[in-house]
């Protein structure tokens, strides 16, 4: 099973939305600490509409308290300071593919300790990032159709008609 971690996330909207996205892939969803905002924050519940209960999330303290208790874990790094193409990595079934929060990204410390697995989304140079919502469905679809959409539906149906 796939992994989202969000790194100190700080508007409610963007995690309801990539929770939202976690429970349609059958991803896990990280959150670590602090977090702009209240897991019971409406905005939150409304973004994530009634797909949340559903969810399976874990909250930690600290970076620190991620990893300790993900010993091993493989985690790709998104960041628009990435020296690899999101596209150009292989994602194991079972990584982690970490973001940072909305208005500074993952720590250049933390970074700088991760450089072989910092990727990023290519982009034009004016712009200065994504919608981290946005950043999430991009590399986790690209991490999901690497591992064949394992146990996802693939093939749409119709309710009152058949395709021909």
């Amino acid at each position: 099973m796939l992994n989202i971690v969000l790194h100190e996330p700080e508007i409610p909207q963007n995690t309801g939305n990539i929770g939202r996205t976690c429970v349609a892939t059958g991803t896990r969803l990280h959150l670590i600490e602090p977090l702009g905002f209240s897991l019971n924050e409406k905005a939150l519940k409304r973004a994530g509409m009634d797909y949340w209960e559903h969810l399976d999330v874990t909250v930690y303290d600290d970076y620190e308290d991620f990893l300790n208790r993900n010993p091993g874990a493989k985690i790709y790094m998104a960041t628009t300071k990435g020296p690899n193409v999101y596209s150009d990595v292989k994602y194991e079934p079972d990584c982690y593919i970490m973001f940072g929060k909305e208005s500074g990204g993952i720590p250049e410390e933390i970074l700088v300790d991760n450089q072989e697995t910092a990727i990023r989304i290519p982009m034009n140079p004016e712009i200065r990032s994504l919608n981290l919502s946005n950043s999430v469905a991009i590399v986790l679809y690209e991490a999901l159709r690497q591992n064949n959409f394992a146990g996802m539906q693939l093939e749409g149906h119709l309710r009152n008609y058949e395709w021909k």
